[in-house]
């Protein structure tokens, strides 16, 4: 772990606060990026979106130099081999109006997230309660920012536990898939990658989706926002849920109905440039 002001931190050692509000009240941003040979993937991207958010929500944010110091602090050393998981938090920090709270950690990328990248997930919808355009037009709500508020998120991965699926995706009230709890969707119909729009729905701007969709012509495709019912995702030829760590995971079950593996899926994989299955060795302690 790494902290501005005292570098690496040893494991163990306290850097939060008791009452600091990313701790009693979600308050706070968060970003996650694929860290592959030594080097933090998209990371100006995943910076950006930080920063948008932060304006969001009014967050104070150290300057993005210090930011990059702090992500750089944080992975000297790792083995360029293993795929890691390097996270950077900003709360609001200490209740008594105290400086924002800012961290970075690194940690292997979960041996469940690569498994999900090779074999692919089940999924199945599930109702958000919110219409699909409703979110953007609350003008005190800030919509598609990547908050460590996750209560929603991990109510409904909890549920996709008890109903014996790995993953969901949301459905608003008037019928649109929307987003995972933890991923962008991104599907194939007709020689098109598509994927939800962001600004009109509020889901969170993927940096993963827009790469991909951005160099779909790299495969003869082309790319194209589209708000999809779930009729829509079952007649598409291929789904994925997208995340900085997974990458393109192809969606093999929705809603109980197989799909057959695409033969697309190993290529999205490999323009994204992640490794193929069982190329990266388990990190040794």
């Amino acid at each position: 772990m790494a902290v501005p002001g005292r570098g690496l931190v040893p494991a163990g050692e306290p850097v939060l606060r008791g009452d600091d509000r990313g701790v009693l009240h979600g308050d706070g941003l968060f970003e996650t990026l694929h860290l592959r040979a030594g080097q933090p993937w998209l990371r100006d991207a995943h910076l950006a979106r930080l920063r948008a958010g932060a304006a969001a929500i009014d967050l104070p944010l150290p300057p993005v130099e210090a930011l990059v110091e702090l992500l750089d602090a944080v992975r000297v050393g790792w083995p360029a081999e293993t795929e890691g998981a390097l996270r950077l938090v900003c709360t609001r920090g200490p209740e008594d109006d105290g400086p924002p709270t800012a961290y970075a950690t690194l940690g292997e990328v979960p041996a469940a997230t690569r498994r999900a990248r090779r074999d692919g997930v089940t999924v199945a919808t599930l109702p958000l309660g919110v219409t699909a355009r409703s979110r953007p037009e609350l003008g005190w709500l800030p919509a598609g920012v990547k908050s460590i508020s996750y209560a929603t998120s991990t109510a409904a991965r909890r549920w996709a536990r008890r109903a014996g699926v790995d993953d969901v995706l949301w459905v608003s009230t008037d019928g649109y898939v929307l987003e995972a709890p933890t991923a962008n969707v991104v599907w194939l119909t007709a020689g098109t990658l598509l994927t939800v729009p962001a600004a009109a729905t509020g889901v969170l701007p993927g940096v993963t989706a827009h790469h991909l969709l951005a160099r779909a012509t790299e495969l003869g495709l082309t790319a194209a926002e589209h708000l999809p019912t779930v009729a829509d995702l079952h007649n598409a030829e291929a789904i994925w849920l997208t995340s900085s760590l997974r990458g393109p995971t192809e969606v093999r079950s929705l809603d109980g109905a197989p799909r057959p593996r695409s033969p697309l899926t190993p290529r999205l994989q490999s323009l994204l440039g992640f490794p193929a299955p069982g190329s990266y060795p388990e990190r040794r302690s």
